[in-house]
């Protein structure tokens, strides 16, 4: 038995021994291998050595060799960024705890990734790594190279804790002292950061660095000497980002120094982090080139700081300001001063620039709100200030050099017991500028108002005569004469500039009164005088003229239209036919006549040609030189077919006829003349005398048979008709308007077609219109306007050219004014027509009926400046509405010249617009700052001038003005949003094209 099992071990021995000998061939063979894939793997060669050892694992039991296969696959799928490669690691670990790579795998990993400088991921295997396995020196390695890691990724706590175990390792010592002593520069501890870069001062691969960092720290401590000592020993061992930051940092070592001449080289130097400049650069360049006197340059660098919100901000803009003001631009000198004021970061600078821009604004103007409402900003806002005298006499003096009127009313209407004289002339001022505006009851109160504060004897006379003037234009002819009366006994009249038309106007109101004595004795002084102007001074020789005709003294009145006719103004052909007339009157019919056709030959086309003819027929008729008569009279038939004569002149005819026994040729003119014109004074005269024709004939049944058909003669009621007339015009006369309106209504309705039909109709027109009663008023105006001309037709159809214009019925009064300007003899109802009609064609976009009837208006020479501007200003819009801009350009330009109050300030915008579209952007400013100063109450142009100023600046490369002024027009001008809404889109385009080339660099 014991054999047996002898002879199996034996056996099982032999089969050990025979597969050991295999076995070992097989390693020997595999170890080969190994070796192979370990050179691969020393040489980098990772993917061929990895693709070995994973065979010799593969085929191969040895759990030794297949750890160290496991170990280097994993390593090699590291290095090769293979997936998974960190769990194949983590595999090797947890699958052979016993291995001898097992202390060295996670080191091994973390310093490859290390060595990668991609510290996160070395982190995460640092970590891993069990220090307490690690020897002297590889601990030293491990603790720097994971305080490095840690530096890197920007966790300087954990790093200071690593990097401070190793400051003494020979190694590894100075490297951790390098970058302690940066981390420490980096938080501001310089102490500590001196403390271990004077520890490796010496070495000599960290000098270069440590020079620049100790130029810093010296900068940063306030050694600015030692700053720029340590700078320039720095600058030649330094890359270029390096030269930028040291020129940055010896630069403004100077500058805090105040060496301002040594900063500028190297502040320009300076690049930017980044490539870019913050506000702080911009501001020290620009302080720097302000404190050399070199503004230009100032403002260059002052104006990049756009939108700046901090203490930098506020410095920069102020100087920016004083900048503006030694360059004498004072318009971009207020904004900057107004944006530092409104800045709260450093109160004395606010003081400062808010004081400079009240000044400023007193100067120039201001746009964005009245100069008296910013200088007393300033006095509410800075009681104390030792400006304050200064400023309180601005105040008073800005009232009335912005013309700001309105807006200075406002505020001293608030302020009733302050500057009872700035009251006194402001309200005057304002006054004028209502009367310009042809609002007289609003001029008339304000004038009165001046006149409640006599402080100042000038402001007093003035106003007391404009308060007269004010009253005349609104027909108040009795308190006019008695206002200039009181003007003229003032101490202070004399000195005023209306003083020298005082006698003209004193004239002109007893002329209205019908005081012609005192007229003509008030224009002769005048006249005397010579010191007024050629149009005034023809007029009041005209006026004289006429006063002294009115009278009945013939010749000094032909003296007097002598000098008119001499003078050859616009009135010179009215001149020519009163003095002709006027020989009449004195019994020299023969130089009447001769005058008479002189005047026809001589003014062809004068309005007083029919009344020249009508004249010359009755003196001819006088003379009893008959035919040369009716000759004159069928003249002004032919060339009137429509006149106020054509009645008269042809019953003048029949007259003539009949006196020289011509019964037939005179019965022919005398029915002509009742069938022509029905219901006229002529048609009865004419019926009247045909009746004695045909009775002294016997013809009495042919009579009645033709009066029969005539409407307006009603023979059985004549008395009743003219006794109801009479009554009814009586009470007219005597201002009875109650009584007159009840007879005068009760005599049309019972004579519709009566005697006096006509002339009831008009009476009782007039009387409705000066009641309201506008719609009764049109009916009888009409009625008379329906009828065959008459003396009445004309003004008939200015009254219901009025009432069309009130009742706002635009068609209507287009009817209405053109049957007026056809039928009117009157130069200023023609004017009057025309005026309208040019209004109404505008209201209606009718922009070339409007046009037409503008250019009838100017070429009218006795239309007045305010209808002038009308007419051009409605030429100027509707050829800007019409896209015709050259025209509207010419039509603005003329504008300016006649213009006043609101339509002065709209010709100096577009002045300013046309001007920028042209390119002179400069000139185009001056208009926008003019337009500020002398017409800054109205703010609707204002606006829209700054808009047109701020797309100047930008042309003119001044971001900053630009931004600065659409920001303020979009925040204070919320009550005009079509300016509001182009100055965002300009706003918004500006930042675009800014965004675009990056402004923020310096160029």
């Amino acid at each position: 038995m014991r054999k047996r099992n002898r002879l199996a071990g034996l056996l099982f021995l032999s089969g050990v021994l025979t597969l050991s000998a295999q076995q070992s061939e097989i390693n020997t063979y595999k170890l080969k291998e190994f070796d192979e894939a370990l050179s691969l793997y020393r040489n980098s060669q990772y993917l061929s050595a990895q693709l070995i050892f994973d065979k010799v694992a593969a085929e191969n039991t040895k759990q030794d060799l297949k750890a160290d296969c496991a170990y280097y696959s994993a390593t090699c799928a590291i290095r090769l960024e293979q997936p998974g490669a960190d769990e194949q690691m983590e595999s090797f670990i947890a699958d052979y705890p016993a291995s001898s790579k097992q202390p060295i795998a996670y080191s091994e990993v973390a310093r490859y990734y290390f060595q990668q400088g991609k510290y996160p991921q070395a982190l995460e295997w640092f970590e891993k790594v069990d220090e307490k396995s690690l020897s002297g020196k590889e601990r030293d390695e491990y603790l720097f190279q994971k305080g490095y890691a840690y530096f890197s990724t920007g966790r300087k706590k954990e790093a200071n804790d690593y990097l401070g175990q190793v400051v003494n390792s020979q190694e590894f010592g100075s490297q951790a002292k390098y970058y302690m002593g940066f981390m420490a520069y980096e938080t501001d501890d310089y102490k500590e950061a001196s403390k271990y870069f004077d520890e490796v001062s010496g070495e000599e691969k960290y000098k270069e660095k440590l020079s620049y960092f100790q130029a810093d720290m010296n900068f940063k401590l306030g050694k600015f000497k030692e700053a720029i000592k340590t700078g320039e020993a720095a600058m030649a061992k330094s890359n270029a980002m390096e030269k930028s930051e040291l020129n940055k940092i010896i630069g403004e070592s100077y500058f805090n120094l105040g060496e301002y001449d040594k900063a500028l080289p190297y502040l320009k130097e300076y690049k930017g982090k980044k490539g870019k400049w913050n506000n702080t650069d911009f501001y020290q360049l620009g302080y720097a080139y302000y404190k050399q006197g070199d503004y230009t340059n100032a403002i260059a660098q002052f104006n990049k700081i756009i939108d700046g919100k901090d203490s930098v901000a506020q410095n920069a803009y102020y100087h920016l300001g004083e900048s503006y003001l030694k360059t004498n631009n004072k318009q971009q000198a207020l904004n900057a001063f107004k944006n530092a004021s409104e800045m709260p970061f450093d109160a004395r600078i606010a003081e400062d620039a808010a004081l400079n821009y009240a000044r400023v604004s007193y100067d120039i103007g201001n746009s964005y709100q009245s100069v008296p409402e910013v200088l007393q900003a300033f006095l509410d806002k800075y009681p104390q200030s030792a400006a304050r005298p200064e400023l309180e006499g601005l105040l008073i003096n800005s009232y009335i050099t912005s013309k700001n009127y309105q807006g200075a009313l406002a505020l001293l209407e608030k302020n009733k017991g302050s500057n009872r004289e700035a009251y006194q002339k402001v309200t005057f001022y304002r006054g004028l500028e209502l009367y310009t505006d042809g609002k007289y009851d609003e001029a008339l109160a304000l004038f009165s108002k001046s006149l409640s504060e006599p402080k100042n004897g000038l402001y007093t006379a003035r106003a007391t005569f404009w308060k007269a003037e004010t009253q005349f234009t609104l027909g108040d002819f009795k308190s006019a004469q008695s206002g200039f009366k009181d003007f003229s006994v003032s101490g202070q009249a004399s000195a005023t500039p209306e003083f020298k038309n005082l006698q003209y106007n004193i004239g002109y109101a007893a002329f209205k009164l019908k005081e012609y004595d005192a007229a003509a004795t008030a224009f002769e002084a005048y006249t005397t005088a010579g010191k007024g102007d050629k149009k005034r001074s023809a007029d009041a020789w005209l006026r004289l003229a006429d006063c002294r005709f009115v009278t009945a003294k013939y010749w000094p009145a032909m003296d007097a239209y002598n000098k008119v006719i001499e003078g050859g103004g616009s009135d010179v052909d009215y001149a020519a036919y009163q003095k002709a007339i006027s020989y009449g009157f004195v019994s020299k019919n023969d130089k009447k006549i001769e005058d008479l056709k002189k005047f026809e030959a001589t003014y062809p086309k004068s309005q007083y040609r029919d009344d020249a003819l009508f004249e010359l027929g009755n003196t001819y008729v006088s003379e009893k030189k008959t035919q040369l008569a009716v000759a004159a009279y069928d003249e002004l038939l032919r060339d009137y077919p429509t006149g106020n004569y054509n009645a008269k002149a042809v019953l003048r005819q029949g007259l003539v006829y009949y006196n020289n026994d011509n019964d037939e040729q005179a019965l022919l003119k005398f029915k002509k003349v009742a069938a022509d014109y029905p219901n006229s004074a002529e048609a009865q005269e004419a019926v009247a005398t045909a009746r004695l024709i045909y009775v002294d004939s016997g013809r009495v049944s042919e009579y009645a048979a033709w009066v029969r058909g005539l409407s307006f003669v009603e023979v059985s009621d004549a008395e009743l008709d003219n006794d109801s007339f009479e009554a009814a015009e009586k009470q007219y006369q005597q201002n009875n308007e109650k009584a007159a309106t009840t007879q005068l209504a009760a005599y049309v309705s019972q004579f519709p077609n009566g005697l006096h039909s006509v002339k009831a109709n008009f009476y009782l027109g007039q009387l409705y219109f000066k009641q309201n009663a506008i719609d009764n008023a049109a009916k009888s105006f009409q009625k008379v306007a329906d009828a065959p001309r008459g003396e009445f037709t004309e003004q008939a159809l200015v009254r219901l050219s009025e009432i069309a214009l009130k009742k706002q019925d635009p068609a209507n009064t287009v009817v209405v004014l053109k049957k007026l300007e056809s039928a009117a003899e009157y130069p200023q109802n023609i004017t009057f027509a025309q005026a309208n009609l040019m209004k109404t064609y505008y209201e209606q976009k009718d922009f070339p009926n409007a046009v037409i009837y503008a250019e009838k208006v100017l070429a009218n020479p006795k239309t007045e400046d305010k209808v002038k501007s009308d007419a051009q200003i409605i030429i100027a819009r509707s050829a800007w509405l019409s896209g015709d801009e050259a025209k509207a350009k010419s039509a603005y330009a003329t504008l300016q010249t006649i213009a006043k109050g609101e339509l002065a300030a709209e010709a100096l915008y577009y002045d300013a617009y046309f001007k920028s579209k042209e390119g002179k952007y400069d000139l185009s400013n001056a208009a926008v700052q003019k337009l500020a100063k002398d017409y800054s109450s109205y703010k609707y142009f204002g606006a829209k001038g700054l808009v047109v100023m701020a797309k100047n600046f930008y042309n003119l490369k001044d971001s900053y003005q630009a931004t600065y002024i659409l920001d303020n027009v979009i925040k204070n001008f919320t009550a005009y949003p079509d300016v509001t809404e182009e100055a965002q889109t300009e706003l918004t385009r500006i930042r675009t094209e800014e965004a675009k080339t990056n402004s923020s660099i310096r160029q």
